[in-house]
Order: structure tokens, then C-alpha cells, then sequence
């Protein structure tokens, strides 16, 4: 008889891969082209606001939608963040003011706030914990494509056809995640269930943060922070070093090749020995990748840097999710994704916003950027190896301060 660990992936599964595919292709389809678009509408000067007006309405949409997957249900969460990329990427054709342009942006970004919540969430009560790290990996393979895969299609689109023919696709993938997630059934348990009031929007300091993955979200902060730096810096760094044209986004290429790679090939691997001694191996990849970017005297070295930083990305992030939710209470794991999210964002904002104050547009400031995100990589590192595993959970990585289960946690 087959254990639950040794059962292929359920169909669900591989519905809420095709649907987080399809919503990360939505969103990231428009990012090539919407800083010409707002120069266009007479607003060149707020491009800043592009992804931070984005970023800002995700971080504070993150403990509502947390709160709601562990009372709603993670499907109706997932639904209205799909539900925000589609009528938000259908209405910008007709946003052709500055203000009305930036407030679309604004609420944008509730679907990722929302949308992501869900899915860590649904797949964390149908994946057994014994296979958690290979399913957050292969999910995040699926993410990844979206957002590798849309930029090129966007482009491509807005080049061939018009730019409101690229936000009306935009729209529909949406829309397509949206109908992949209706054939999905509700994992919530009925007796956790509550009917949407708008007394659900009131939140308690408590019900902001999970202090169970206080750990991950640390760690999730400190080396998310090189990622938003990298964002910043990295397409100077490119033209610095003669990468133009066709060849300035090389850098990101290997990444994403590097890192997609080592998911699909490593899944498994925090599995098999643990959360934490993953994590500890993939920050010390990401620091080495740190080194490199911060003496890049050349195009190789400089490439390099972007294998070795995505191998890091790789091994890290599915790692991290499955961490949290291992430490998440099963009644609270809506909160527990939302309070890694927080802090993903917190890090990439951050990493992003100090970045671009110390570069400054002045060459020789870069290596102090990577220097700066390598002093977070090696804190998250020194962080990592005074989290001592004791007891039947060390397999996976819970602290030995984490607190007991309760007889009602039991199941």
C-alpha cells in the first residue's frame, strides 16, 4: 500500500502550479513596458513608483489575507487576489492620467498580498510534510517561469500588436488562473470556517505576526535583501561592463536558469536533511555569490556571480517556505506564510531603497551595495548556526525554543 509520501502529486497540485504560472505571467507581463507607458502620460519622474506603490499595498494587505485563509478559506483569498490582476490589468487602457495610472498601480498590489497567501497555504494542507521542501520547489519552478516568461511575452506583444493588446493578455492570464482555481476544492476544514463579515478586517496586534516563524522570517529578511538590491544595481552594473542591447540582460538569464535548475534538481534536498542545514549551505552560496559581484572586474566573473547568487536563490526560497510552514500551527498557516511574505518584502524593499541611496549613480559605489548584501547573508549565516535542533522535529529544522504543541495541536 502506498504511504502518502510515495503518492504522486494530486492533481490539485499540479492545477495550483498551472494557476501561480499563470497569475506571475499576468503581473510580470507589463513590467518591461509601463516605465515608457507613464513617461508617456506625462509622469517620467515617479518610474520609482512602479513597483514601490505595488510593494507597499502587498506588505499591508499580507496579515488580512492571512487571517482570512485561516478563516474563509485559502481559496476565496486566492480568487480575489487573481480577481485584482484581471480587473486591474483590463482597466489600465483606460488610466491615462499620471494619478489614475500610479492609483491602478497602488491597487495592483493587493493580488500579491493575496494571491500567494493562498497558494502556500492550500499546498501546505494537501502536500505531506515529507515531501513539503519538493513542492514548494517545483511550485516555485512554476512562479519562476511566470515571471521569466512574461517580460519577453510582454514585450513581444506590446512590439507586435499595441500596448492595450499587452494589458488586455495580462488580464486574461489572470483570468485563466482564475477559472484553474475553480475546479479546485476548499482544503480549509469546515469547522475552521466562518462566512466573510467585515468584522474579519479588524485585526489584532496578534493576528498581524505568527511569532512561530519568527526564525524563518529573520532569515527570509536578511537574504532577501541582496535580491532587491541586486534589482536595483544590476542593469548599471550590465551597461558599466558593455552588456547593451541584446545582451544587458545576460545577468538575469543565468540567474534564472541557475536557479530554476537547482529547484528542479535539489527539491528534495531540505527533505532529506533538514531545513536549517539547507538554509545554512544556500546562504553560504549566496554570500559567495556576493563576493563575486563585489570584485567583478570582468563579464565572466561578473556571470558567474549570477550563477552562483541563483543556486543560492534556488536552494533558499523553497527551503524557507516549507520551513514556515513546518513551524506554523495548522489552525494558523495563513498566518504564517503572511508573516514570511511581510518580511520577504520588508528585506527586498529595504535591500532596494538602500541600494539605489548608496550607489547613486556613481560607479565606483557598487561594491559597496554587494558589500552591504553580503554583511546581511553572513548575519542570516551566524543567525542559522545558533538554531539548535533537539527533539523528533530536528529533522526539519524547529528550534529548540519553539514552543510545544498543545494536546488540541495533536492530530
Amino acid at each position: 500500500m502506498a504511504t502518502p509520501a510515495s503518492r504522486p502529486y494530486s492533481i490539485g497540485f499540479w492545477l495550483m502550479c498551472l494557476s501561480s504560472f499563470l497569475f506571475f505571467l499576468s503581473f510580470n507581463l507589463l513590467l518591461p513596458e509601463l516605465p515608457d507607458h507613464l513617461s508617456r502620460l506625462g509622469g517620467g519622474e515617479y518610474k520609482g513608483y512602479i513597483i514601490a506603490l505595488f510593494t507597499v499595498t502587498a506588505a499591508l494587505s499580507r496579515p488580512f489575507s492571512g487571517k482570512l485563509a485561516d478563516t474563509v478559506g485559502r481559496i476565496p483569498v486566492m480568487v480575489f487576489g487573481s480577481l485584482v490582476c484581471f480587473v486591474c490589468g483590463f482597466f489600465y487602457p483606460w488610466a491615462l492620467t499620471v494619478t489614475g495610472f500610479l492609483t491602478l498601480r497602488l491597487l495592483h498590489g493587493f493580488s500579491t498580498g493575496f494571491k500567494p497567501t493562498g497558494t502556500a497555504a492550500f499546498i501546505a494542507d494537501i502536500v505531506p510534510m515529507e515531501r513539503r521542501g519538493e513542492a514548494m520547489g517545483l511550485l516555485g519552478v512554476t512562479g519562476a517561469l511566470g515571471m521569466a516568461f512574461g517580460p519577453a511575452f510582454g514585450s513581444w506583444v506590446a512590439q507586435h500588436f499595441s500596448l492595450n493588446t499587452m494589458f488586455y493578455c495580462s488580464s486574461g492570464a489572470a483570468l485563466l488562473s482564475l477559472l484553474v482555481q475553480g475546479t479546485l476544492t476548499e482544503t480549509l476544514p469546515l469547522a475552521q470556517r466562518r462566512r466573510f463579515s467585515l468584522r474579519l478586517l479588524k485585526l489584532k496586534w496578534e493576528e498581524v505576526l505568527e511569532p512561530r516563524v519568527l526564525a524563518p522570517a529573520i532569515v527570509t529578511a536578511l537574504c532577501l535583501f541582496p535580491y532587491g538590491a541586486v534589482l536595483t544595481v544590476i542593469p548599471d552594473q550590465s551597461r558599466l561592463l558593455g552588456l547593451t542591447g541584446s545582451t544587458k540582460g545576460l545577468f538575469y538569464i543565468c540567474y534564472t536558469v541557475a536557479s530554476l535548475s537547482i529547484r528542479l534538481v535539489a527539491g528534495k534536498a531540505s527533505d532529506t536533511h533538514g531545513r536549517v542545514p539547507v538554509l545554512r549551505i544556500s546562504a553560504g552560496i549566496l554570500a559567495a555569490g556576493l563576493v563575486l559581484l563585489v570584485w567583478s572586474p570582468s563579464v565572466p566573473v561578473f556571470l558567474a556571480g549570477a550563477v552562483v547568487f541563483g543556486i543560492g536563490t534556488g536552494l533558499n526560497s523553497p527551503t524557507l517556505y516549507a520551513w514556515t510552514i513546518d513551524l506554523s500551527h495548522p489552525e494558523r498557516r495563513g498566518r504564517g506564510v503572511a508573516t514570511m511574505y511581510i518580511a520577504l518584502e520588508l528585506g527586498i524593499g529595504l535591500g532596494a531603497l538602500l541600494a539605489g541611496w548608496i550607489f547613486s549613480n556613481l560607479a565606483g559605489r557598487l561594491p559597496y551595495v554587494h558589500a552591504l548584501s553580503l554583511l546581511c547573508v553572513l548575519l542570516a549565516v551566524a543567525y542559522l548556526f545558533t538554531v539548535k535542533l533537539t527533539g523528533p522535529m530536528a529533522a526539519v529544522g524547529v528550534p529548540e525554543s519553539a514552543p510545544e504543541p498543545s494536546p488540541e495541536e495533536v492530530v
